[in-house]
Formats: C-alpha cells, structure tokens, sequence
C-alpha cells in the first residue's frame, strides 16, 4: 500500500511539474514582450547595429561561393558560375600566384606582428597616464588632442606623412622635417628616399598607426581603470605601495579581464591589415615589404588592373585569409580560458 501510494505521489508531483512548465511556456513570449516594452529604448538603439550585421556581414556570405566557382564570364552571377573546386586555393598557393601570395602573407604577418608587439601597449599607457591626471580640464583637453588623429580621413593621415617626409612636389621635391631630423641624427643617410625604400615601410605604417589610433583606444582601457574600486587604492597605500606598486598590484589585475578580451580581438585581426593605408603610401618599389593579402586581392581582383578572370582566386585568398583568423580566435579564447577566468565564449 505504502508503495502504491509513492508512486501515486510521485505521478502527482511530475504532474504539477509539467503543468508549472506549461504554464511558464506559454507566458514565454509575453514575458519577453513585457521586457522589451521596458526596454524599447535599449532595444531600438540595436536596429541599426542588426541592419550593418545583416548587410556588410552576412549578406557577403553568399560570395564566398566565388572562390569554389569559375568566374571567366562575367555575365554570369556567382550562383550561375560553373563549379571549379579547389582550382583557386591550388593556384592561390602553389600556382600561378604563389609567389605573391606567400609575400603578401608573410608581408601581413609581419606588420600585424610589429603592431600588435609595439602598439598594444601604447594605448594602455596612455590610459594610466590620463587616470593620473587630478585636472579634470586638463585630462579632457590632452584626451581629445590624442582622439583627434582618429576622426582624420585616410587620405589626409597619409598626406601628413608625406608632407613631413617631403617637402614640394616631384620631381624637385626636398627632404622634409623627419627626414631631416633622421638624417641629423645619423639614422639614415642624405638623399634617402623612405617612402621608396621598402626597408622603411613598415615602421612608417607602424609609427604611424600607434600615433593614428592610440588614443581613441584608450578609451575601453581608461574605463576599466576608472571601474576599478578608490578602496583598493586606500588598502595599498596603507600598505606602504607607492605609485608603481599600485599599478602593478592595484591597477593591472583590475584591468585583466579587459586586456584580456581586447588582446583576443586584436589576434583575431592579426591577418586584417586595411588596404586603404597601404594602397596610399606604397608603390611598386615597395611591395616586397608592403603588398598585404587585402592589397593582393584588389590587384588581382581586377580593381587595379589587374585581370578579371581572377576574380576567384581573388576570393580563395580573402576566404583563407578569414578562416586563419577564425582560428586564431579560437585558439587565443581556448589559452584564455585555460589560464585565466576571462575569455569571449
């Protein structure tokens, strides 16, 4: 009796569980009107951050069929295209393209590389700098000196830099201040040419990169640092640290999560170099150390010259260029979350 009894109990409670997950089923979606009639604001503010997602992300999807497709006829679409296989990738990278390929590959490595080494640290410093700053005025004004080179068109970046290494026009053009101030201290000799030389591209795209964009990407950093606690400032300081141990005991481990997370981004963009830069600054003289896989692309692609049939070569190159990066994406997540608490997923 006792055991018949059980089992009736136990049927009862499994009964009002699966009416209590009925009920909570259908006033799903009502819950989730009522929270977005609370929040309609926040929720309308992500429309047009859906509509770009949608449109420069995943409506491209579809082209990714170029790079299995022979594009010889340009009448047809990339859906009508005959199906071609590996063709592409083959001629991508042991073929008739290899060799620029591989130098276009190797040339944005390196540049992404020699960013990443000297110009992820650059905006960090700078945001411990600003947070030491007392002058509410004067923290605003150096911040806004040093946000201002990224709300600069491309084009007028790059002639800054020309103008600072040249001076007038070809071909009675001078040395400029830089070159100037490079040959004065013995860094290269009279008469150079930098922006010719390839020797010199990369720190000129480097430098010039950390001047461009350090200072907007303080801002993330500066708030993380801004998030962090003024008791835990106290504690070291009762404790006997002076600045510099605050920044190491205090400051740094409050920001983990976040360099954490900026640094997983910046990997995943190590093959992402922009071609517009470098389209502006470089010359035949200087694709031995210049030609990026963006730039190879637009050449190859056509846009340049180049000829139109290798429109899907041109896509192989772009699409192995993404799936690198998604890997190392994955890779730097998967060492983040092995080693630390923080990671993207």
């Amino acid at each position: 009796m006792r055991a018949n009894r059980d089992v009736k109990l136990m049927s009862h409670d499994e009964l009002k569980h699966e009416l209590l997950l009925e009920e909570l089923e259908k006033k799903k979606w009502h819950r989730y009107w009522q929270a977005i009639k609370k929040d309609w604001p926040l929720y309308a503010m992500l429309v047009p951050v859906i509509i770009y997602f949608f449109i420069f992300r995943y409506m491209p999807i579809y082209g990714i069929m170029a790079a299995f497709k022979n594009q010889t006829d340009l009448t047809l679409g990339v859906g009508d295209a005959p199906f071609s296989g590996f063709y592409a990738f083959r001629s991508l990278i042991a073929g008739d393209y290899a060799k620029e390929f591989w130098q276009a590959f190797r040339n944005t490595f390196a540049i992404s590389m020699y960013g990443l080494i000297f110009g992820f640290p650059v905006p960090i410093i700078l945001a411990l700098f600003f947070s030491e700053i007392k002058s509410d005025i004067y923290r605003s004004i150096t911040q806004i000196l040093t946000y201002l080179p990224k709300f600069i068109s491309t084009v007028v970046i790059t002639s800054i830099i020309t103008l600072m290494l040249y001076e007038g026009n070809e071909p009675h053009q001078s040395a400029g201040i830089l070159t100037t101030l490079f040959t004065n201290l013995g860094v290269i000799e009279e008469g150079t040419r930098m922006m010719k030389e390839p020797q010199y591209f990369r720190s000129i795209y480097i430098i010039s990169g950390i001047w461009e964009g350090a200072g907007y990407g303080s801002i993330v950093y500066f708030a993380a640092i801004m998030a962090i606690s003024p008791t835990n400032y106290e504690a070291a300081r009762i404790d006997g640290a002076n600045k510099l141990a605050q920044i190491r005991y205090v400051t740094l481990p409050g920001m983990a999560p976040t360099l954490t997370i900026m640094l997983i981004l910046r990997i995943g963009e190590i093959l992402s170099v922009g071609y517009e830069k470098v389209l502006l600054l470089y010359d035949a003289s200087t694709y031995a150390t210049a030609d990026v896989i963006s730039t190879f692309v637009t050449r190859i692609g056509g846009l340049m010259g180049g000829a139109t049939v290798s429109l899907n070569t041109a896509a192989s190159a772009d699409l192995f260029n993404s799936i690198i990066a998604m890997f190392l994406v994955l890779g730097a997540n998967f060492i983040s979350r092995r080693v630390s608490d923080t990671s993207l997923f």
